[in-house]
């Protein structure tokens, strides 16, 4: 304790504030992937079997859809926390703190994740689906036996590079007062000179991307055939 004290001098005086902020953070990063996923994932498949010559070829559906995603994906993030906050308000009842981050944590990671499996099931060999085809399968068949099944690895992948990106957005939401390790560095170790605070937060997300990529890593090779 006395050498945490000595390389720590200001967390060591409140421990509290860094475990508050990093369950905040825990909190954000949880709901917001749970949420963004699902959505993106389904978008993903929208996008993948409404394109021309899809399974489901939809041009109005797939344009819908596409001018959607790529128009929330090019709005930064700083700009997005704060142009959906009456949305944030009309949802979660608040649009500060951690309840108030959420939509604006869903509407940036959906658009990215839904590119990501686009992506992803966009590198499943075209042979297998016209097989599919030809075997008689419905679509709901295609895509929960094909597209789904054989492109697990590569979704993996997918979600490790959105989930590491959606721990990113939480500390940037910290700016705007949204709680979380990004609030504890910016009002501690930015605001008040604590440099100690700014380093351990540096370490703590570092260790967490890694512990992610690690698991995501070792899924993908799994699932990769």
């Amino acid at each position: 304790m006395e050498f945490l004290k000595v390389i720590l001098p200001n967390v060591s005086k409140h421990p509290d504030y860094l475990g508050t902020a990093i369950v905040e953070t825990l909190i954000m990063t949880v709901i917001s992937a749970l949420i963004s996923f699902v959505l993106g994932l389904a978008s993903g498949l929208i996008l993948t079997v409404t394109k021309k010559d899809g399974i489901l070829e939809n041009r109005v559906v797939w344009n819908i859809f596409d001018k959607a995603t790529s128009f929330f994906r090019s709005i930064p993030f700083i700009i997005l926390l704060t142009g959906v906050m009456p949305l944030s308000r009309l949802l979660a009842g608040t649009a500060i703190g951690v309840k108030g981050a959420i939509v604006p944590l869903v509407f940036g990671c959906v658009p990215f994740f839904t590119r990501q499996v686009e992506a992803a099931l966009a590198e499943i060999d075209g042979g297998l689906i016209e097989a599919a085809v030809s075997m008689g399968l419905s679509p709901a068949d295609i895509i929960f036996r094909v597209y789904l099944k054989e492109s697990v690895g590569n979704l993996a992948r997918a979600a490790t590079i959105t989930l590491i990106s959606l721990i990113g957005l939480t500390a940037m939401a910290g700016a705007v007062g949204a709680g979380g390790l990004g609030n504890y560095a910016i009002m501690y170790g930015h605001d008040r000179n604590q440099l100690d605070v700014t380093w351990l937060t540096i370490f703590v997300l570092v260790i967490a991307v890694n512990l992610i990529q690690l698991a995501g890593n070792k899924i993908a090779r799994k699932n990769t055939h």
